[in-house]
């Protein structure tokens, strides 16, 4: 039984090995490429890198950006695209920025864009909220809310936007993509590219997937290739824009282009019973039922951001302004490690003050031995 086993394991590598060596990407480029888009604002930026210009290369997403599963930086997709620009502007200076968090979604995105992207002036943007994202309207009205952050900075980025996937070959692009359209984006999929070809078992799912999420060092090249070939594509086509085309209307609406984000030590209580500032980890914490802090915050829609982590953690009720709470719990059943969970406290608000209590409370999952919870801070849309 033993020799069996074994010898199902080297049968095992050696096929995804055959397949590894078979397979090219540049073979799924069209199927990768959903989309052109309007090119202008990336002939733009050929145009600027073409002058031996510093040109600012930038990616935003979850951890499929950040690079998890990813051997080296150096193989991480977005990476890869900046080698790219480097090669083919060969006297530009390229600058790369990697705007990825791992575990959270364009809600999240669209309150820290300002912070963790803009700040360093990018000239083109790969966006992918893909996977972390679910296939409705609400990501795909944040993920309006972030584009369009990008898109009216004065130096008039381009955005491409990537798709990938997870198990099963799902992922948001139904929803996300009437975004891209509506602002006329290139669109760069590497589920429409290599899923088919999964799903026929013409492609061995391991050869370019890590796990259920994260693409390896093989995926991370293949989204890098499907990206280039847009970029390939545009530069044969390059023309100098007279002008950019004006930004849309609104396709759901203009609230979540106006944000804040407030981390914990940003946070400054009207009141406090039981709650400490752990500059260390930088949340507002404590283990003590009954524990009560309140913030006071501006917008129309508030959103609070929490530790989830499997060890000793408890729930909280949230509640603005005295309405609806809501029960938030600090403890999962995962052991892959914690994150931030983005959540949406209220919406539809006045313009004005609003006033987030947040109570510890005795109750907590049975699977934890303790009652922490961590508040990472708070967030807020249709701040005017």
């Amino acid at each position: 039984m033993r020799n069996t086993l074994k010898l199902i394991a080297i049968a095992s590598v050696a096929f995804i090995a055959f397949y590894a060596q078979a397979f090219d990407s540049k073979t799924f480029q069209p199927q990768s490429l959903v989309s052109t888009g309007d090119l202008s604002r990336v002939w733009r930026v050929m145009a600027k890198a073409q002058r031996g210009e510093k040109v600012t290369v930038a990616v935003i997403g979850g951890s499929i950006t950040q690079g998890a599963k990813a051997t080296k930086p150096e193989k991480r997709y977005g990476n890869l695209v900046a080698d790219w620009w480097r090669n083919a502007f060969p006297k530009a200076e390229i600058e790369f920025i990697n705007a990825g968090v791992g575990a959270t979604g364009s809600d999240f995105g669209m309150l820290r864009v300002r912070r963790d992207l803009l700040s360093h002036t990018p000239d083109l943007v790969i966006v992918e909220f893909g996977v972390n994202d679910g296939d409705i309207q609400a990501a795909a009205e944040t993920l309006e809310g972030l584009i369009r952050q990008i898109l009216k900075q004065p130096n008039q980025p381009a955005v491409v936007q990537l798709f990938m996937m997870h198990q099963g070959g799902g992922n948001a692009q139904q929803w996300h993509s009437k975004v891209g359209v509506h602002y006329n984006l290139p669109i760069v999929s590497y589920r429409d590219a290599l899923w088919p070809e999964i799903k026929a078992g013409r492609l061995a799912w391991d050869v370019v997937m890590a796990d259920d999420v994260h693409p390896n060092d093989a995926g991370h090249a293949c989204a890098a290739d499907f990206v280039d070939n847009l970029l390939e594509t545009a530069k044969k086509s390059m023309v100098n824009p007279a002008a950019i085309a004006p930004l849309p209307a609104p396709l759901f609406g203009d609230l979540y282009e106006h944000t804040a984000l407030f981390e914990a030590p940003d946070l400054k209580p009207i009141s406090n019973t039981g709650w400490n500032l752990d500059e260390k980890s930088k949340t507002w914490v404590s283990d003590k039922p009954g524990s009560v802090i309140e913030f006071e915050i501006h917008g129309q829609s508030i959103y609070s951001m929490h530790l989830v982590i499997k060890r000793a953690m408890g729930k909280a009720k949230l509640q603005v302004d005295g309405g609806t709470p809501v029960v938030y719990d600090g403890w999962f059943d995962q052991t892959w490690g914690g994150f931030r969970n983005t959540r949406l406290l209220a919406k539809d608000l006045k313009p004005g003050p609003h006033t987030v209590r947040i109570e510890l409370l005795e109750e907590k999952n049975p699977g934890s031995d303790g009652h922490e919870f961590r508040l990472y801070g708070l967030g807020a849309a249709g701040v005017k």
